[in-house]
């Protein structure tokens, strides 16, 4: 009932994100707090921790749909992102499992390849831990595993929340 719970939210919020943008530190987890871990799987099953990705070098933690038109807005800039700062920068896409099967994820990632890691939220544990308000939720995490930025929506400049990790 709770998985059930977080995906009607999460589902709900994209919906009321398409019409108006939140904007960055407005919604869901509180920046300045100590990024959480929890059991996401990858792409051929395995299960890992987010929190093995985090606390060792800057993160960009992007919680994602591939029916997403705001992630689909982001998207370019997340690949700019990643070209400027993948050297130096972690970056985790958080696939949510609202709507959507690790196959359809997978499919997904061979046609399209996001950079870094794509990992799927099967029971919506990390996407709880964060308090996800929708899809394209970013969380920068520096290297102290410190949250640093959070924002929501298709128009966040990544380099300015980035820079905040650095």
């Amino acid at each position: 009932m709770t998985r059930l719970l977080q995906h009607a939210r999460v589902a709900v919020a994209a919906i009321a994100l398409t019409a108006a943008p939140a904007l960055a530190q407005d919604l869901g987890i509180a920046v300045g707090e100590k990024a959480p871990g929890g059991p996401l799987e990858t792409l051929t099953g395995q299960t890992v921790d987010l929190g093995s990705f985090l606390g060792k070098q800057p993160t960009v933690v992007e919680f994602w749909a591939t029916w997403c038109g705001n992630c689909k807005q982001l998207e370019p800039s997340v690949r700019a992102a990643h070209a400027k700062y993948g050297a130096t920068v972690r970056f985790v896409t958080v696939a949510v499992s609202v709507n959507q099967s690790a196959e359809r994820v997978k499919a997904w990632q061979a046609a399209n390849k996001l950079p870094g890691e794509l990992l799927y939220d099967r029971k919506g544990t990390v996407s709880g831990a964060y308090d996800v308000p929708a899809t394209s939720y970013v969380v920068v995490v520096d290297k102290t595993g410190k949250i640093v930025y959070t924002g929501v929506g298709g128009t966040q400049n990544l380099d300015a929340a980035i820079k905040k990790a650095m």
